[in-house]
């Protein structure tokens, strides 16, 4: 095989040929569009009175040579705009808007008149130290922002077919190439947080070079070599740190701690990984390396089958934003972070175009579902940096080890790393949805929409009609320019107990593959439906008995989406709920909650308390008076004031 047949052996759809018309998918693609985007440019730009100023605009402005002034923000500061300019593109690409285009094409012009004419980018080292550029990449993201801005430039150019940023970030990657390498007089280097290799990749991907593949493959295999690149930094740089005490956390928070195809399990800083091993991936892809696939495929296992949340979140302490070790999932003290599940879907999204597996998406669902949206605000002006899965806010105020949560979201955050990126998914969304190659299409995500896409000459128009989680039934329709003989596979959700397959009213007798999907493979003919049902049922789950934070508690769940219990339905204490381990979950509409929202039902007991009296510690028989418990889904969850919250709940059985 060479380079283009594991490329086109799954396709993504441009964004522009995916329409949503998911009624609840919609609203949210309507969001960014509309709020989320127009109300990020507004911050970036410092217009919005809030506590927290971006200044990322503006030291743009002070590097470009428009205005005096100091840098301001963390060292990675320029990565929010390119992260903004990513999802405007996306936006972009399916809604045409003149005001927009307008905003980021005099966006861009800034930037490049902040480009050294070397190609070298970044405001920090241009306005702050611009002697010292390249001379920390342990801890300083010059890479990291390169990444970012290399990212939306080829998102810019795929959106609009312009090439004013393509052509900036292609100097920025030529200039990178001319410094890191293993030749004589290079750095052979690496970035202390992965991005650059996946950027690359993209840049490849557009302009055919393979010298960007190159330098990101040598970036992947370079990491954790010896001798340690970021000492011998240290030593050259005196000593001397950008944050004080960053050396006491260690190679594995850097992801440097071994070469990549020595990992088995995924530790460290859980955004640099997911990040790492995403592009990891795509050079395993690009470059046919069996050996680092499989490598990648065994740190995703690792991840999901022993250190992912029930809601799609990874990271699971504070310090070092890290994985810690297998089955540590407390759920007050959870680091969570939303970039963290953004990047878990990119890695996963990754893997499945190499190799077709439902549990790909099984995880991109998960995490999409509750994490990533449950991270903005119904409204889109508000975010989670942290996505904790028990809440009781007056021990987030009071305990130091509890700080990093927060009882409700904020409207931005001085490391603002969070809320772009979701936009940025939640922007290229069609792109999730379907894959396919040659003669084949992969339902992955049971989304309202339709694509087009070509088979052999092809053209075919699929259409896809769904209320899926919260109802059974997914209808596809199926309209080929002429008859033609394809296979469309359906994926089955590793949850997924029963589903039953019809293929133009009639019921086809369907086994699931070893990946997870059902293959149809007939000749298609114009106005053929498929119809997939797929009960997912409101019901109790439990996690693993090395889960000890879970232990004697369920969690419930419709689909990949999980409920929680807060204070504003079930009052305080949510600690003394317990669910009644015999009764059925009941899904009821409420519609007067957030405008309209599914909710979940069960019978429980609530712990009595007062007759415990005063003392600390007495003998006692603990009473349980009947109650009835409602959730809501987690994804919807802090926006009706600051309470308590419990994803996974007590549960007896008398």
């Amino acid at each position: 095989m060479n380079d283009k047949d594991f490329l086109s052996y799954l396709n993504s759809p441009k964004i522009k040929d995916v329409s949503i018309t998911d009624p609840f998918w919609g609203k949210y693609i309507d969001l960014v569009k509309d709020v989320v985007v127009p109300y990020q440019w507004e911050i970036l730009n410092d217009n919005v009175d809030i506590p927290v100023k971006s200044h990322a605009i503006k030291n743009f402005r002070i590097a470009a040579g428009l205005e005096e002034g100091e840098f301001k923000g963390f060292v990675f500061q320029d990565s929010d705009v390119a992260k903004w300019l990513e999802a405007a593109s996306y936006v972009l690409e399916k809604y045409p808007n003149p005001d927009l285009e307008k905003k980021v094409d005099e966006v861009i012009q800034l930037i490049g008149k902040a480009q050294w004419e070397d190609g070298y980018l970044n405001t920090y080292f241009t306005i702050k130290e611009k002697g010292k550029r390249w001379t920390n990449l342990e801890e300083c993201h010059e890479l990291y922002t390169a990444g970012h801005m290399i990212e939306a430039g080829v998102a810019h150019f795929l959106a609009t077919g312009k090439t004013s940023l393509l052509e900036i970030v292609k100097k920025l990657a030529d200039h990178i190439y001319s410094i890191f390498g293993k030749e004589e007089g290079k750095i052979p280097g690496y970035d202390g947080h992965p991005e650059i290799e996946l950027a690359l990749v993209k840049l490849y991907e557009v302009t055919g070079d393979r010298k960007y593949l190159e330098l990101a493959k040598f970036f992947v295999d370079e990491r954790g070599q010896e001798p340690y690149y970021f000492d011998i930094e240290w030593e050259k740089r005196g000593r001397k740190e950008h944050w004080q005490g960053f050396k006491r956390l260690g190679r594995e928070y850097l992801q440097a701690h071994k070469p990549v195809r020595q990992q088995k399990e995924a530790v460290g800083h859980a955004v640099r990984a997911v990040y790492l091993y995403s592009g990891m991936a795509d050079v395993a892809a690009y470059t046919q390396d069996k050996e680092l696939f499989d490598v990648c495929k065994t740190l995703f296992d690792d991840i999901v089958k022993r250190k992912m949340y029930i809601t799609g979140a990874i990271g699971s302490s504070a310090h070092g934003e890290a994985f810690t070790f297998e089955y540590d999932l407390p759920n007050d003290a959870a680091y969570a972070e939303t970039c963290a599940s953004v990047g878990l879907i990119f890695f996963a999204y990754r893997l499945n175009k190499i190799e077709p597996h439902a549990k790909y998406y099984d995880a991109v669902e998960r995490a999409l579902y509750n994490t990533v949206i449950g991270s903005m605000s119904q409204d889109g002006k508000k975010y989670f940096y942290v996505n904790p899965l028990e809440v009781y806010p007056k021990e987030v105020e009071k305990r130091f080890d509890r700080h990093h949560v927060k009882p409700e979201r904020q409207p931005w955050f001085g490391c603002a790393c969070c809320p772009p990126n979701v936009a940025r998914l939640l922007a290229s969304l069609g792109r999730y949805v379907y894959s396919y190659s040659h003669d084949r299409i992969y339902v992955n995500l049971y989304i309202g929409s339709s694509v087009q896409v070509e088979l052999d000459g092809v053209k075919v128009l699929l259409q896809q009609v769904s209320s899926y989680p919260f109802e059974d039934m997914v209808k596809i329709d199926l309209k080929p320019s002429k008859e033609a003989r394809f296979k469309l596979y359906l994926r089955i959700p590793g949850w997924c107990e029963s589903y039953e397959v019809y293929v133009n009213g009639k019921k086809e007798e369907m086994h699931k593959l070893p990946s997870g999907y059902v293959c149809i493979e007939r000749l298609w003919k114009e106005n053929d439906q498929v119809v997939l049902k797929i009960p997912t049922e409101v019901k109790m789950v439990s996690s693993h008995p090395q889960v000890r934070s879970n232990v004697g508690k369920v969690a419930v769940v419709k689909g990949p989406v999980v409920f929680c219990a807060e204070e504003a339905d079930n009052g305080k204490n949510l600690h003394l709920l317990f669910v009644d381990a015999n009764s059925k979950c009941k899904l009821e509409f409420d519609s007067n909650i957030l405008g309209g929202l599914y909710t979940a039902k069960v019978d429980g007991f609530r712990m009595a308390e007062d007759d415990f009296g005063e003392e600390l510690y007495r003998s006692y028989k603990p009473k349980f008076v009947p109650v009835k418990i409602k959730l809501i889904p987690y994804y919807a969850w802090a926006n009706r004031g600051v309470g308590e919250m419990r994803v996974w709940i007590g549960c007896l059985s008398f």
